[in-house]
């Protein structure tokens, strides 16, 4: 019988066994192109995604962004001078770049041109503000950091062999917003105006209504009155079996305790 040795058996053990390096986070796709984690199909979403702007609203938005980039070197400056460190939205505003600024001025314009319906690809952003590829995805991710953006990755469905539907990555879908978490940084010429008193105490009161109104129904009115569609229905007929369960433990009301009974019974 042949003897080995501790690492030469080790390495008869281990033979032919493959060991894997680190692996993506998203599996790769039956097509054999990924389709990134968070990805909605196209044409499925976006009619409750995108916004019509209102009339200057996106000349506005532009204007903070300019704003927000000349607020965010203030921030560095003074953060340089006094050695205090940044908030979080301190240093999303700080990030900022000119580049991030153009390219959102890019979106604007087309959310202002097709009704808010905005999903350029990264090639048409690069051609039209004549940056690189790469500097279009930083200023986007810059920009979604400080709360100008929202972006949605989208993928759609290909024709190919094999059973079931089949998916590509295709361009995101953008939403300029308003960074209510950077007004308080920016000047003020540029935040809305507040609400007049008498204006906040009118919405304090209706929330109460509802609240009031709300608290007063049982759980199928509820379901039907806040929630509608497909979903509404089916909480409406949950919401009847719990209030038949409530109506059927009312008509069966908890019996006296036992020590009472006894207590009843010896001075009877």
């Amino acid at each position: 019988m042949t003897a080995y040795t501790l690492s030469q058996a080790t390495a008869l053990a281990l033979k032919g066994i493959r060991v894997r390096g680190p692996q993506r986070s998203g599996a790769v796709h039956r097509t054999g192109a990924p389709v990134l984690r968070g990805s909605l199909e196209a044409g499925t979403f976006e009619e409750g995604f995108f916004a019509v702007p209102a009339k200057g609203e996106t000349d506005r938005l532009l204007r903070m962004a300019r704003a927000a980039v000349d607020a965010g070197r203030r921030l560095k400056r003074l953060a340089r001078t006094e050695g205090r460190e940044l908030s979080a939205a301190e240093r999303a505003l700080a990030a900022l770049t000119a580049g991030a600024v153009r390219v959102y001025e890019e979106i604007c314009t087309l959310a202002r041109l097709n009704g808010g319906r905005v999903f350029p690809t990264y090639d048409y952003l690069a051609e039209a503000t004549a940056l690189g590829r790469a500097t279009v995805a930083r200023a986007l991710h810059l920009l979604e950091a400080a709360g100008f953006l929202i972006r949605q990755r989208r993928c759609k469905r290909v024709t190919a062999e094999g059973p079931g539907p089949r998916y590509e990555q295709t361009s995101n879908a953008y939403r300029p917003t308003l960074p209510e978490r950077l007004l308080g940084l920016l000047p003020r010429w540029l935040r809305p105006a507040p609400l007049p008193a008498d204006a906040v105490q009118r919405l304090a009161d209706r929330v109460e209504e509802l609240a009031a109104m709300h608290g007063g129904l049982s759980c199928r009115e509820l379901a039907e009155t806040t929630v509608g569609g497909e979903l509404g229905r089916l909480l409406a007929r949950l919401g009847a079996r719990i209030d038949a369960a409530e109506r059927e433990s009312q008509n069966h009301p908890q019996p006296l305790l036992k020590s009472y009974n006894n207590g009843t019974i010896a001075s009877a």
